[in-house]
């Protein structure tokens, strides 16, 4: 395939994959805030979305042996667009809490089936030259990804809370507009995606050798030098976050009297969703051209300071209360940079542990246990926000920290692995 004809799928392919994510994970928790459910019930309920992503290995050979990676794209593109028209049609509908969680979770089953067909095609089809070049690219259309869902299209659904002062109306329509992107992508996709020769499904009679080969990989990933240190990195690096992330939304949405800092569905999507991923971007730029200069045992308790130090910024947040803007944006752009900039850290330890004989599947299996790390902690956060406060609750946090450095401590790392020399 000409590199030409890859711009014309490449971006689009990857800014589709990023958004179903974020309306997933992100868009759902300020959706429910506005709509009144309580803390507990988002963290508990929108922890559980994240299962889909804790199974994709699992999945995966599925997606493999059953019809082409690009049917399986275009399919799961159009049933995403589905099921955020249904929940769009669903909002005003009594009972739309049980019934829109219901249609996030396909989504996300969706969307994380989506994942692993869109990875395959693009190994699929473009040459190993065409995948290299190709790769920011993909990455910077994931990021613009965040970037709209988080950011423009809360602030979408902020206007149009004030414009037609009727909250279910205006999420109603904020839904439907992305029900039209979602969808439009999957149709354009059905015309722009190429046919790659090896794009076929595996050969059904060969089901058992490949049921053999998917256990062998699961055994030898568990038989890995060192796995009980990295199950326990996997799970508990990101303690404190995972606890945190489901929290800010809500803290930022309520009330002064409720304890947080009574900020507009815009202005979330300005400071959080805006602010707050540029500044995560940079952080995990920086933490990236850092490691491959001196290598991620060299940068490790740098980066492990950046992601758990700034979480003091919530404690400071909740006890004072700030009005002021500029200061809640400053104090949010902060933290991201640093989740950002020590979050590089834990991918490339992911990568670094998967070296081997199955690289890819057992990176694979490690992103599930980081899933499954971020999905536990969220679903008792909302319960332990709601038992003592935004200002205790963040404090907690901040001890969750002792779980972050104890974890980076029992780590054993090649001094040299990250540099840019090595091949990764």
């Amino acid at each position: 395939m000409s590199s030409k004809k890859a711009w014309a799928w490449i971006p689009t392919l990857y800014f589709t994959e990023g958004l179903p994510y974020f309306v997933v994970n992100v868009i759902s928790v300020i959706f429910y805030k506005r709509m009144g459910i309580d803390n507990a019930s988002i963290a508990l309920y929108t922890s559980w979305l994240y299962l889909p992503w804790v199974i994709k290995p699992f999945w995966s050979p599925v997606v493999d042996m059953f019809s082409t990676r690009r049917t399986w794209i275009i399919a799961t593109q159009l049933t995403m667009g589905a099921c955020l028209a249904s929940i769009a049609f669903l909002i005003p509908v009594s009972g739309f809490f049980q019934w829109t969680l219901c249609l996030f979770w396909l989504m996300a089953f969706c969307s994380a089936t989506h994942d692993i067909a869109a990875d395959g095609f693009y190994m699929l089809g473009l040459s190993e030259e065409q995948q290299s070049f190709f790769t920011g690219i993909r990455s910077i259309f994931y990021r613009l990804a965040t970037l709209f869902g988080q950011g423009v299209l809360i602030i979408f659904a902020g206007y149009l809370e004030e414009l037609t002062e009727n909250k279910i109306l205006a999420w109603s329509m904020t839904f439907a507009i992305v029900c039209g992107i979602v969808s439009l992508l999957g149709l354009y996709h059905c015309k722009v995606l190429p046919h790659p020769a090896k794009d076929t499904p595996r050969n059904i009679d060969k089901k058992n050798g490949a049921i053999s080969n998917f256990v062998e990989i699961i055994v030898s990933y568990f038989k890995k030098p060192g796995i009980c240190t990295a199950l326990l990195f996997m799970l508990l690096f990101r303690f404190p976050e995972a606890q945190l992330v489901k929290m800010i939304n809500p803290f930022l949405l309520d009330s002064t009297e409720a304890g947080g800092l009574a900020l507009t569905t815009q202005q979330i999507g300005i400071t959080y969703g805006t602010i707050g991923v540029i500044g995560l971007i940079i952080g995990g730029i920086a933490g990236g051209i850092c490691i491959s200069r001196n290598g991620l045992k060299y940068w490790l308790w740098p980066m492990v300071t950046a992601i758990s130090l700034p979480n003091i910024i919530y404690v400071y947040l909740s006890f004072i209360q700030p009005d002021d803007l500029f200061i809640i944006n400053t104090c949010i752009f902060v933290e991201q940079l640093g989740y950002g900039f020590g979050f590089t850290a834990y991918m490339l330890y992911l990568i670094y542990f998967a070296q081997g004989k199955y690289p890819t599947a057992h990176y694979a299996i490690s992103t599930a246990f980081m899933a499954l790390g971020m999905m536990l902690p969220g679903m008792i956060s909302g319960y332990i926000q709601e038992a003592v406060g935004y200002g205790n609750f963040f404090i907690w946090v901040m001890i969750c920290c002792i779980a972050t450095v104890a974890v980076s401590t029992r780590l054993n790392i090649d001094p040299g692995f990250g540099k840019k020399s090595d091949k990764i």
